[in-house]
C-alpha cells in the first residue's frame, strides 16, 4: 500500500475537512494524490476555490498539491487509504455525539475494498474504533475485519487551531494498527508528512487512551488553577502574582485560569469518564474538574455583577461590554466557548449586554448561541463595565485610556486572562481571576 501511495497508483482520501482534516489533506497532497472528502458542499465549493472555509489556512496552502475536493462517494471509491477526520462532540447532556464519526464510518464502509486501509483520527473513548466503526464499515461494505479484507489504525490529531509553530509537521504523531503490518505501513505513510517522527503505540486502545488523557489531564490542572483563583479572591490575593512566585521553582507545572472551552478540553474528558461509568466506574476526579471549569462563565458573570452593585449601578439599567467570543485567542473557531456562559448568566440578571470580536462571525454566534455581534462604530461610551474575556492581539495594546473613553464613571474592568494586571488602573476598578 505505502509503495502504490508513492506511485500515485493509490489514492489517499481526508474525509471532514475542518480544522483538523484540511491541513492534513493539504501535507498529504504535497507527496501524494488526495481526495478531500466533506458532507458540504459549500465548504466543498469555497476549497476548490482554495479558500480555507476555518479561516486558518491561506491560498497558498493549496498551491502545488494533488488534491481533488468533493462530497461525491463515487469519487472517494476511488481512494484504497482513508483518514477519518470528523469532530467528536457531546451532545446537551454532556455525552459523547457519535454521529458525525458513525456517518463517516458510514461513508467509508460504502467504499471499502479489499486490502484498503482506514485510520481514525477524531477523538474517542478507548475501544471505540473497534466497537462502533468498524461493525458499520464491515455492514455496509460487506467485508470481514476479522479475516483481514481490510486494515484498520487510530492515530489522533494533535492539531491547535491558531497555532503557527505546533504545526503538523512539528509534533509527533502516535500511531497504531489492527496488527504489525498495518502499524508499519500507518507509520511510514504519516512519516512523509510528520518531521517530528512518529511513535508506534502497541494498540489501537492505547492510542486512543493516550490521545483523550492529554486534554484531561489539561482540563483538571485548570480547574485547579480556576478553584484557586476563587479562593485567592476572597483572600484579596491576585492568583497570577501567585501563579509567577510558585513558577520559580524548577517543577511547578505553568497553568493559569482561565474559560476552558473549544472542542478539545472542554469535551474529550466526557468521553472518558462516559466509558467509565459504563464500566462501573464514577471518575470523580475528572468531573470535579469538569463542574469547575463549566461553572466559570456564570462565576465570572456574578462576580461582575457584584462589583457593579457595590459601585452603586443599577443592574437592570447596566451595560456591560464583553470583548472577545471565540473559544480562545486570534482564531475565528467558536465551538463550545465558554464566553456564550458569560453573556447568558449576565442577561440572567437584566444586564445589557454588548459583543465585540476581531475575528468572530456574527452570523455563527447569532446561529450558535443566539446573539450577535456589535459594530466597532456602535461601541458606546457609557459601559458600566467591561469584560475582556478572549486574549486577542489587538486587546493587548489597549490601556486604561482607552477603556476610560468607553466607560462611564465608576465602571468595573474585568481582565480574565490578566492582561493588565502590570498596568496600575487609577479610575478603574480592576478585576481578575
Amino acid at each position: 500500500m505505502y509503495d502504490e501511495l508513492l506511485r500515485k497508483e493509490a489514492k489517499l482520501a481526508v474525509i471532514g475537512l475542518g480544522y483538523v482534516g484540511l491541513p492534513i489533506a493539504l501535507e498529504f497532497a504535497k507527496q501524494l494524490s488526495v481526495i478531500g472528502f466533506d458532507i458540504n458542499a459549500g465548504r466543498v465549493e469555497m476549497m476548490r476555490n482554495h479558500q480555507d472555509p476555518s479561516g486558518e489556512l491561506d491560498s497558498a496552502a493549496f498551491e502545488g498539491c494533488d488534491i481533488a475536493f468533493t462530497d461525491s462517494l463515487d469519487v472517494l471509491r476511488e481512494a484504497r487509504f482513508f483518514i477519518v477526520a470528523v469532530p467528536t462532540p457531546i451532545d446537551e447532556h454532556a455525552q459523547p455525539d457519535l454521529k458525525p464519526l458513525l456517518g463517516a464510518s458510514s461513508s467509508v464502509g460504502k467504499v471499502l475494498k479489499k486490502g484498503d486501509y482506514v485510520v481514525f483520527e477524531s477523538t474517542v473513548y478507548p475501544g471505540c474504533t473497534e466497537e462502533d466503526c468498524i461493525p458499520v464499515m464491515e455492514r455496509l461494505s460487506g467485508l470481514n475485519f476479522a479475516n483481514g479484507d481490510f486494515k484498520v489504525g487510530y492515530s489522533p490529531e494533535r492539531i491547535n487551531p491558531g497555532d503557527k509553530e505546533h504545526t503538523l509537521r512539528r509534533i509527533v504523531k502516535v500511531v497504531s494498527g489492527c496488527d504489525e503490518e498495518s502499524l508499519d505501513t500507518i507509520a511510514k505513510v504519516y512519516e512523509l508528512v510528520v518531521d517530528a517522527g512518529v511513535h508506534r503505540a502497541s494498540s489501537i486502545r492505547v492510542a486512543e487512551a493516550a490521545k483523550i488523557i492529554e486534554n484531561t489531564q489539561r482540563d483538571v490542572n485548570i480547574a485547579l488553577m480556576n478553584e484557586l483563583s476563587m479562593i485567592f479572591d476572597r483572600m484579596s490575593i491576585n492568583t497570577y502574582e501567585v501563579l509567577e512566585a510558585a513558577g520559580t521553582k524548577w517543577n511547578f507545572l505553568k497553568f493559569s485560569p482561565g474559560l476552558v472551552g473549544g472542542h478539545c478540553i472542554g469535551v474529550d474528558p466526557y468521553y472518558l469518564t462516559y466509558k467509565a461509568k459504563e464500566l462501573g466506574y464514577d471518575a470523580k476526579v475528572i468531573l470535579s474538574g469538569r463542574t469547575t471549569n463549566d461553572n466559570m462563565g456564570a462565576y465570572i458573570a456574578r462576580k461582575t455583577v457584584q462589583m457593579m452593585i457595590k459601585r452603586g449601578k443599577d443592574v437592570a439599567k447596566s451595560r456591560v461590554l464583553v470583548m472577545g467570543a471565540t473559544f480562545k485567542e486570534n482564531v475565528e473557531d467558536i465551538r463550545n466557548s465558554k464566553v456564550a456562559d458569560v453573556i447568558q448568566e449576565l442577561k440572567n440578571f437584566s444586564v445589557n449586554v454588548d459583543i465585540v470580536d476581531p475575528h468572530a462571525s456574527s452570523d455563527e454566534l447569532h446561529h450558535e448561541y443566539g446573539f450577535r455581534l456589535t459594530a466597532p462604530e456602535k461601541v458606546r461610551t457609557d459601559y458600566d463595565a467591561v469584560i475582556v474575556a478572549v486574549s486577542h492581539k489587538p486587546y493587548l495594546e489597549k490601556d486604561e485610556a482607552y477603556f476610560q473613553s468607553i466607560t462611564a464613571d465608576n465602571a468595573v474592568l474585568v481582565d480574565i486572562k490578566g492582561l493588565y494586571r502590570a498596568r496600575p488602573m487609577q479610575e478603574l476598578h480592576y478585576w481578575s481571576l
